[in-house]
């Protein structure tokens, strides 16, 4: 199978909402797809992302009732349920300090101060934002950056709902990296958030904690499966050289 271009995808990939089911795609080809969705940049490398591919045709229709049957999930062959993992903070951080530590050790070039100034980034920056279970810490968060703020560039999004859109941020661009790696093998998605949370979550078996950011149809598109030409506002309503 021939990969297209990115440009190519990119004018491949359109939100499909009719397969076609005597097309099949290969789970193997999409879970590569996942695998490239995991390259996409996360902030502070937290990676605070899952992805539930479903296959099982019983799975698969207990997802598209959650979806209000819509078109796009009922005839999809295949399903990728994108979720934040923001509650896997801890895990992440430690992660990110082992491989640190790890790369250090056989890094020649490496000094004991750049190693003391990474390990301080995950073990108090990144834990002090993340570190607000109840939102207690939220506005005294908030005030100090503000009144730090007066006199010098100050990071100002570091309350619990500040941290939360980042995390969501984080994983909707490893979901776009997937759907245009789908696209790049010419296999057609549909990013959808028209679905029952709280149901999902529960045929998933996801605990409290997981947020679903999306949940993508996979399939081959059919004739009626693209609803009409692609609209984009004129550049000149978005684009502005400074």
């Amino acid at each position: 199978m021939s990969e297209k271009t990115v440009r190519e995808a990119l004018a491949h990939r359109r939100s499909v909402r009719n397969y076609d089911d005597q097309s099949p795609i290969d789970s193997t080809v999409v879970k590569e797809c996942i695998v490239q969705a995991t390259m996409a940049p996360s902030s502070s490398n937290m990676q605070l992302w899952e992805f539930y591919h479903i296959v099982s045709p019983e799975v698969l229709k207990q997802v598209a009732k959650a979806c209000f049957n819509q078109p796009a999930a009922k005839t999809a062959q295949q399903l990728v349920v994108v979720v934040v993992r923001k509650d896997l903070w801890k895990a992440r951080i430690q992660d990110n300090v082992e491989h640190i530590q790890s790369h250090f050790s056989k890094d020649k070039y490496s000094n004991r101060k750049k190693l003391n100034g990474a390990l301080t980034y995950y073990n108090k920056i990144v834990y002090n934002l993340y570190n607000d279970r109840f939102g207690i810490n939220s506005m005294l968060k908030y005030y100090a950056m503000a009144w730090k703020g007066i006199f010098k560039t100050t990071y100002r999004e570091v309350t619990k709902s500040d941290i939360r859109v980042v995390a969501h941020k984080s994983v909707a661009l490893a979901a776009q990296t997937f759907m245009m790696s789908m696209a790049s093998v010419g296999y057609d998605t549909c990013p959808m958030e028209g679905f029952d949370s709280k149901r999902t979550k529960k045929i998933l078996g996801l605990p409290k904690g997981a947020e679903i950011n999306m949940i993508v149809s996979c399939g081959i598109r059919t004739a009626k499966g693209i609803y009409g030409e692609r609209f984009r506002l004129p550049l000149e309503k978005v684009y502005f050289k400074l």
